[in-house]
């Protein structure tokens, strides 16, 4: 059966023959056996409504084995049989450009070369899935290649609900992930309405079809690695050193950034496959095994002031611990293991294997959730020890602090600056360290409306994606030319970045690329690549963001922790950048819980649009791409964020029929008076 006839198939009459798990790929870790009898029957009913009652008899004990091995029903038997990677978008099948673009974007999220776990559908972050099951993937194909641009397919948690009369103008797909009745969004309440197959973690770019691999994320950690050096006053070849841990999905992209910014990056990690597939993509330069041999390596890269990135195979605690006993100075300190989801992968435990903590998880949660907050303690213990001789510590926007102050560490301050832990604080005591976006970039991007924006070559070539480098440089150096004096910092990064992509290998998986870019910026790039497919210089491009950005996510803990009137509980934004976003011309749109920092901690939206050189493109992406951005710098400037009321004003100075309500500056001595 050819590629096209597999797809238009979607759930096959014949029951293909089951697969055995491929032991080659890196799979999720079982989860948590947290359905009583009666449920799983509810579970095994819910999957085999996907197939004809022929089917049932023999899939029911196939399901039943796999809810009870993995704690979900993934579908392996239908795995497809083609080779799973983005295609040159004139390979689908359709009748719609858009819905080949989204069905090509679907791909690379599960390419093995992209996703995390790609046979359970998990794009990135331990938990961040396309679809809960490949029976959804199936029927989610074959309905993208019969759908025409008169038509919407409504996604419900990796459900396809089915396809909806609209209109051209309409959104080919609207996504929503994880989206629960709030009382019901708790970290057992996923594990148990995810293995009943009723709803999906969607992560942010994972569920919404937006993921590019490790790149997604490069660009910002480069960003907030260089601008943590500048805060520190270290220059990038100064031999300064930043230890982290993570080299999964999103974290993966921490070592690149650090050789970006021309500093010593030691990145821990305990999956050896994950070690593996980044070192064999060149995103990390050496792997080292033993503590005293990494210790040594580092000292030498420090004297020598190398700009060169190192994998440690093991735990991230005992890296901390073993620096501090060897006075190894630390300049900046990070952790982007996947904390959102502490109990079912996404840390794992100083003390224990790889192994055996995957084992305890599954077999012993109790025990493995009290490894998991010990291990918490004692990295934060050391961590401490290490800011006291001036290490520069940061919350990666991983749930670290917040999880660490759960497990009972130190990770507060007392009013004469000692390290305390929560239940010694006082009510509505914030975290002793900063998080990313509380430094950086909040105050420096988001509130003046850069953020990363991106793009796919849906031709899959690499000169179209050569080309589109040197376009958007282009317009990034002729906007420089003009820009006020607060953005010229962020405008050079920019430039200095999208100059050297292509010499950095930053592709993993399509031909894709991340610029942080402003609302005039994304619109002058976006037009620009527009105005050259319609002169067939280069073919389609997909634009998209990460939901990581200025007005797409709602997230008190990272995105909107530098939003300090109260509101950053609230997710009126983003809620309205999706709904606003459909409506100006967006192809898809996506609104997720979930995310970064956890479940029932964040909503987060964004969007896919498809450029094809019309003037009907070119019409959306002025009128989306300008909503999209300055919808957070209002909200932003509403907290009375400097830079966020700068940007807003210019904004509303370049566009007449835009008008933000401004906040009015009360006096602190009417307030002191009280």
């Amino acid at each position: 059966m050819s590629f096209n006839d597999e797809i238009l198939e979607g759930i096959p009459n014949h029951l293909p023959a089951p697969k055995p798990i491929d032991q080659e790929v890196n799979h999720a870790p079982k989860r948590k056996d947290i359905l009583s009898s009666e449920e799983k029957k509810l579970a095994l009913r819910n999957a085999l409504r996907y197939f004809d009652k022929k089917h049932h008899e023999t899939l029911l004990p196939e399901f039943l084995e796999e809810l009870n091995s993995f704690g979900r029903i993934y579908m392996y038997r239908l795995r497809p049989n083609y080779k799973m990677y983005a295609r040159p978008i004139q390979e689908y099948p359709g009748k719609s450009e858009q819905a080949k673009a989204i069905m090509l974007m679907i791909q690379n999220n599960l390419d093995p070369e992209v996703a995390q776990h790609p046979h359970e559908l998990i794009t990135y972050g331990g938990n961040g899935a396309v679809f809960q099951n490949w029976a959804q993937y199936r029927l989610v194909m074959k309905y993208l290649a019969e759908m025409n641009n008169e038509q919407t397919l409504v996604m419900n948690s990796g459900h396809p609900l089915g396809l909806f009369p609209s209109h051209a103008d309409a959104p080919r797909v609207v996504v929503t992930n994880g989206m629960m009745i709030p009382n019901y969004s708790k970290p057992d309440d996923w594990e148990k309405f995810n293995a009943l197959g009723v709803t999906q973690y969607g992560q942010m770019t994972a569920g919404s079809y937006m993921y590019i691999g490790p790149q997604g994320i490069v660009h910002g950690t480069t960003i907030t690695v260089l601008n943590a050096l500048r805060k520190i006053s270290q220059k990038p070849n100064e031999g300064a050193l930043f230890v982290t841990s993570g080299l999964g999905g999103m974290s993966g992209a921490q070592p690149k950034a650090g050789n970006i910014a021309g500093c010593v990056t030691v990145c821990a990690e305990v999956n050896p496959k994950a070690v593996m597939t980044r070192h064999s993509q060149g995103w990390v330069d050496e792997v080292i095994k033993d503590l005293e041999e990494l210790s040594q390596r580092v000292r030498k890269a420090k004297e020598q002031k190398e700009s060169v990135s190192i994998a440690y195979q093991g735990n991230v605690v005992d890296v901390w611990e073993h620096f501090a006993k060897e006075d190894i100075q630390i300049d900046l300190g990070s952790d982007q293991t996947s904390l959102h989801n502490p109990w079912a992968g996404g840390y794992y435990p100083a003390g224990l294997s790889f192994e055996e903590s995957n084992l305890l998880m599954a077999e012993e949660p109790e025990i493995f959730k009290e490894k998991v907050q010990e291990s918490l303690r004692r990295q934060t213990d050391a961590i401490n020890s290490h800011t006291k001789k001036g290490t520069y510590f940061f919350d990666y926007g991983n749930a670290f602090l917040l999880e660490a102050s759960r497990a009972g560490a130190k990770i507060h301050r007392d009013p004469e600056g000692h390290m305390i832990e929560a239940s010694s604080a006082e009510e509505g005591i914030d975290f002793a360290y900063p998080s990313y976006v509380q430094d950086i970039m909040g105050p420096m991007c988001f509130d003046f409306g850069f953020g990363p924006f991106r793009w796919v070559c849906a031709s899959g070539k690499k000169e179209d994606l050569a080309k589109t480098d040197a376009i958007a440089t282009q317009v990034l150096q002729r906007l420089q030319e003009n820009v006020p004096q607060e953005i010229q910092q962020q405008m050079q990064d920019n430039i200095q970045w999208i100059q050297g992509a292509q010499e950095n290998k930053l592709v993993v998986g399509s031909q894709a690329r991340i610029l942080y870019a402003d609302a005039q910026g994304r619109m002058e790039i976006a037009k620009a690549f527009n105005d050259a497919i319609a002169k067939e210089e280069i073919g389609t491009v997909i634009l998209g963001r990460d939901h990581h950005d200025v007005s797409g996510t709602d997230s008190p803990y990272r995105e909107t922790s530098n939003i300090y009137d109260g509101s950053r509980f609230t997710a009126d934004m983003a809620i309205q950048n999706v709904i606003g976003d459909s409506f100006r011309g967006a192809t898809w749109v996506s609104i997720h819980n979930g995310g970064g920092v956890g479940w029932g901690e964040v909503i987060n939206g964004g969007f896919g649009m498809v450029l094809d050189g019309s003037k009907e493109a070119e019409r959306r992406l002025n009128s989306m791409l300008f909503w999209d951005v300055n919808n957070g710098i209002a909200r932003r400037s509403w907290a009375r964020n400097e830079g966020a009321l700068f940007a807003i004003k210019r904004a509303m100075e370049t566009e007449p029929q835009l008008k933000v309500t401004l906040p009015n500056m009360v006096e602190e001595s009417l307030l002191k008076s009280l």
